[in-house]
């Protein structure tokens, strides 16, 4: 008995020991974040034997990164050799020896950088150019395309390239061209800067377009004669598109005379590619009037996507045939224009070329690999490849530095840092190391690390670990008393939460089912909860009671279509609702990949998918429907 005692001490001390270190490393680490190295230096000696005692010397050696001496640095990289940390240094210093110049050690560390980014790019561009390498030239502009403003060492390279007359002027319009489209003024006049200045964008209409484009398309459309007018005009064209297609296309009508046989097909593309958007049934003869000019500037694939889902709302199967074929080779192997691809083989007849596209998207566990399945005539199955992990493994994981690190933010709350050591430890893992790092997770309440981690397996896999049903059966309780389908609310569950029971989205949202604070005071006034307040959505029955409930009564009011409710849930009934077709019935896989936000298709689509893995997991017998039966038929407004 007193050894027993003794040691429940001694656990004790450790527990309050270890507690006191963790608020003393966060205490360091705020110091850190507000410069005050004087602070830092005051908590450091205390936490040499903290797990994350690396991170306290990064911060000390970053506060003083310009003025340490080469020697330090090495011998902290070499230290650490391989972890995130010495990567993060390793990426800070080599940003300070590109502004600075010091390119013989630049040259020498840039290469076991593991973590790149845009900056440092540019700084190894601007070396291998200096150095009479001309691929650079091609790579350089992949990231020269870009809508968004890059970092200043970009500039170096860029205007070399512009001055040897690599980047031509038509670069430099094309590149003005997508800023614009993006509304970003502020990058399409910094490139304007590189054109003469009797050639490039008069920056008084530039202005006043972006302020008012119907008064600036009403007062300039008999003006548009310059390359500067007609981009103006089709800024401004684009700024009404954006709010409102009769508007837009009222204007064009007026201005379209003005505009090259190139700058036509250009818009209406974008006109198309709105109106799909908004299922508007003129988008297709849009779309088609774009193909019969000339396509200097040719359809994105995300403008021929929307050209694909407007031929699907209308069941124009050749249409969506010729569109993914116009496509990038690399868009046309996503899964979703495999998938419609191959359904479009098979309405013209063409079953054996389905079949090609089919068998092998059915071996994906995708929403669209699901619905291959069911197209073949086979059924969902996940016993196959299944791999449980030992003990031993779980154990050997959990010593892993990495591993403890991530564990070590995971218990302080500092989730962003616990992310990416995560990420960063399991990178190369084999199947069964991602498995035992998962288990290690689940064992640690890390949920969301677990399921995340086990879906990274390629051929050996856990679904138990990949589809977790935690608090079961809290909510089977629950949901007898609404008669929701398990496997689908725990499907929506782990697409909103991946069941962090505290979590808040940048909406608002919180909690497992991600509760609005107007939907938890709504429902909460529903069940008659007296004294209800805010903070109770995070414990976990409050959450649960208030969001099946909610889901509850979208899925009644929107004809009892788990697919409706889904997109109800995600985005608002009144636009689950609207989403709709107006005259005809669409089939429930139709209706998901037209649904116009890409949050809520790709929420929708998954939502439905983890239905289908959790009857399995769950064992809801043989009787579970196909996801063809879930999707359904979604009627016509």
């Amino acid at each position: 008995m007193r050894n027993y005692l003794l040691g429940l001490i001694l656990l004790a001390w450790a527990g309050t020991l270890s507690a006191n270190q963790d608020s003393e490393f966060i205490a360091a680490r705020q110091a850190f974040q507000s410069g005050n190295a004087k602070r830092l230096d005051e908590y450091a000696p205390r936490l040499k034997r903290h797990v994350l005692w690396p991170y306290v010397e990064y911060y000390q050696l970053r506060m003083q990164l310009r003025t340490t001496d080469t020697a330090s640095i090495r011998h902290f990289l070499t230290r650490y050799e391989g972890s995130l940390v010495a990567d993060r240094l390793r990426s800070d210093w080599l940003k300070v020896l590109g502004k600075n110049q010091q390119w013989p050690l630049f040259d020498k560390e840039y290469p076991q950088l593991v973590n790149n980014d845009i900056e440092l790019l540019c700084y190894a561009y601007q070396r291998r150019l200096d150095n009479g390498d001309q691929q650079v030239i091609t790579d350089a502009r992949a990231i020269w395309n870009t809508p968004t403003s890059l970092p200043d060492s970009c500039v170096g390279i860029f205007q070399s390239l512009i001055l040897s007359g690599q980047i031509s002027r038509e670069d430099l319009w094309k590149r003005i061209r997508l800023a614009l489209e993006e509304g970003q003024t502020g990058m399409a006049t910094q490139v304007n800067r590189y054109l003469p200045s009797a050639e490039g964008l008069n920056a008084a209409n530039l202005n006043s377009a972006a302020k008012n484009p119907l008064r600036y398309l009403e007062a300039q459309k008999s003006l548009v004669k310059s390359r500067s007018d007609r981009e103006i005009a089709l800024f401004a064209l684009l700024r009404l598109l954006r709010n409102d297609t009769d508007q837009a296309h009222t204007q064009w009508l007026k201005v379209k005379n003005r505009l090259t046989a190139s700058d036509r097909s250009y818009f209406l593309s974008r006109l198309g590619y709105r109106a799909a958007m908004r299922h508007d049934v003129r988008a297709l003869d849009w779309f088609k009037e774009a193909q019969n000019t000339t396509q200097t500037y040719p359809p994105t694939d995300i403008v021929l996507g929307w050209q694909v889902r407007a031929a699907l709302r209308v069941g124009n199967w050749n249409e969506v045939l010729s569109t993914i074929n116009r496509m990038s080779l690399t868009e046309q192997q996503v899964d979703t224009w495999r998938y419609w691809k191959a359904r479009a083989l098979k309405t013209k007849g063409k079953v054996l070329d389905a079949n090609t596209l089919f068998i092998p998207l059915s071996e994906e566990h995708s929403f669209y690999g699901q619905l291959a399945r069911e197209e073949l005539g086979t059924m969902l199955t996940i016993a196959d490849k299944t791999y449980r992990v030992t003990n031993d493994e779980v154990k050997l994981m959990e010593r892993k530095p990495g591993i403890q690190r991530a564990l070590a933010f995971s218990r302080m709350d500092l989730r962003t840092e616990a992310l990416r050591e995560w990420s960063w430890t399991i990178r190369g893992f084999t199947d069964a190391q991602l498995l035992a790092a998962a288990e290690v997770a689940r064992r640690n309440g890390l949920y969301d690390r677990a399921i995340n981690t086990a879906n990274k397996t390629v051929s050996q896999h856990d679904f138990s670990l990949r589809f977790l049903s935690p608090h079961r059966q809290s909510l089977k309780k629950i949901l007898q008393q609404h008669t929701l389908d398990e496997a689908w609310v725990y499907g929506l569950i782990r697409q909103e939460s991946r069941f962090i029971a505290d979590i808040k989205s940048h909406a608002g949202a919180v909690g497992l089912m991600q509760l609005m604070p107007a939907t938890s005071q709504w429902v909460a006034k529903q069940l008659g909860i007296q004294n209800f307040r805010q903070h109770l959505v995070t414990d976990v029955n409050t959450n649960l009671r208030l969001g099946t409930y909610y889901l509850k009564h979208v899925l009644s009011t929107l004809d009892n279509q788990p697919l409706l409710a889904s997109a109800a849930y995600n985005a608002g009934p009144g636009r689950a609702r609207r989403w709709r077709d107006q005259t005809r019935p669409l089939e429930g896989a139709i209706y998901a990949e037209t649904i116009p936000f890409n949050e809520t298709r790709d929420y929708v689509k998954k939502v439905l998918k983890n239905s289908m893995y959790y009857a399995k997991v769950l064992d809801h017998g043989h009787n579970s429907p196909t996801l063809k039966e879930r999707l359904g038929v979604v009627a016509a407004k």
